[in-house]
């Protein structure tokens, strides 16, 4: 299977599938000398945890990290880092009746088209279960980009019709409710409506959004590897993201050239900026200003209410999916989101650390 792995110097390739004994990453182009352990990686992986509120899937996972190379007494030695994930609490009998039977908004019809096989529990690779590999991949990156002085956080902006008001914005409270939300009158508001959600055997829509500070000007190409564009294709690559935006995003489509500009003033004898429409990035290259992304995710697939679809064999039938599933994506995404983002502008800045004689001129004169 093509495609299972993602960057061009700090590169990390998935492994496993949801009802399979393990998951996983091999994350490789890693410097030597980064002091790293599990304990450093275990926090990001609880958080996306299942079983963390009554909003959450009832799987009851550990999802424990196990690092099997690329480290000598702590730290990093430059070799491949190769994470396991063990499953450990699958129901893979609550997927039988699928190995037939095309589930309406997710990818079995699609595997098949294209495979000719496919594993139905839990979908396999395209379940939502395959991001603990990314996870743990982001959890290396971002300790990497916080030695720069980089920090990548991302929350839940909204839960159906629920979004967080800018002026009770709070960072710190999306690590103090189960919805990640910075904002703790919304996120009242959101329990109200997964519950009906809930009670309606249904789901509903998310978006996450992402803050990276401390990025400096100058990381991204101006063509084909934009800073935007590759951020769009890493969360793109997340599954049930639909749509994703820098800065105003779809809003700059009814603005004018005068209110989305953003001005520059000397600050201390440094070059910022007055606005931040553009949210961070300008020709597909940092600005300086902080990174302000949003990832905008589906209503999960797999509900409980009758739903019609067909058989392999071209049976029109009615399904209600059984099995344990949350009724929202967001909140379990918020983590992975970090993790994807922080591992693109890593790679970026990698990649772009040749781009003048004199960077290179500092490492080998």
């Amino acid at each position: 299977m093509a495609g299972s792995s993602f960057g061009t110097i700090f590169t990390i390739t998935t492994w496993g599938e949801s009802h399979g004994p393990a998951l996983g990453v091999v994350v490789d182009g890693c410097p030597a000398g980064l002091p790293l352990s599990a304990e450093d990686i275990q926090p990001y992986l609880d958080r996306r945890r299942p079983g963390q509120s009554a909003f959450t899937t009832q799987r009851n996972e550990a999802d424990a990290v196990r690092i099997l190379s690329g480290i000598y007494e702590g730290v990093t030695t430059g070799a491949p880092i190769s994470m396991m994930i063990e499953n450990t609490d699958q129901h893979s009998s609550d997927y039988g009746e699928l190995a037939y039977t095309y589930r309406p908004g997710h990818a079995d019809y699609t595997f098949d088209q294209k495979f000719g096989v496919r594993d139905p529990r839990g979908g396999g690779r395209s379940s939502g279960r395959e991001t603990v590999g990314r996870v743990a991949a982001g959890a290396i990156a971002a300790k990497l980009l916080s030695t720069m002085g980089i920090t990548v956080s991302a929350y839940t902006a909204s839960i159906g019709q629920v979004s967080v008001d800018p002026a009770r914005f709070d960072l710190e409270e999306a690590r103090k409710n189960p919805h990640y939300m910075p904002d703790a009158l919304a996120a009242k508001k959101a329990d109200m409506i997964l519950e009906k959600a809930r009670t309606e055997l249904n789901s509903v829509g998310s978006s996450v959004g992402c803050i990276v500070t401390g990025l400096p000007a100058g990381i991204g190409n101006p063509v084909f590897d934009k800073l935007d564009a590759k951020l769009a294709q890493a969360l793109m690559s997340i599954g049930a993201v639909k749509a994703v935006e820098v800065g105003d995003g779809i809003a700059v489509s009814s603005s004018s050239g005068s209110l989305n500009n953003d001005p520059f003033r000397l600050e201390n004898g440094e070059i910022k900026k007055i606005a931040n429409h553009a949210g961070g990035t300008l020709g597909g290259i940092s600005d300086g200003s902080d990174l302000i992304l949003h990832a905008y995710f589906k209503p999960t697939p797999s509900i409980a209410q009758p739903q019609n679809t067909v058989t392999k064999d071209g049976k029109e039938v009615s399904l209600s999916i059984k099995g344990r599933h949350d009724p929202v994506i967001g909140p379990r995404a918020v983590v992975v989101v970090e993790a994807m983002t922080a591992i693109t502008i890593l790679d970026l800045m990698m990649t772009g650390a040749s781009a003048k004689l004199s960077n290179l001129q500092k490492i080998y004169s």
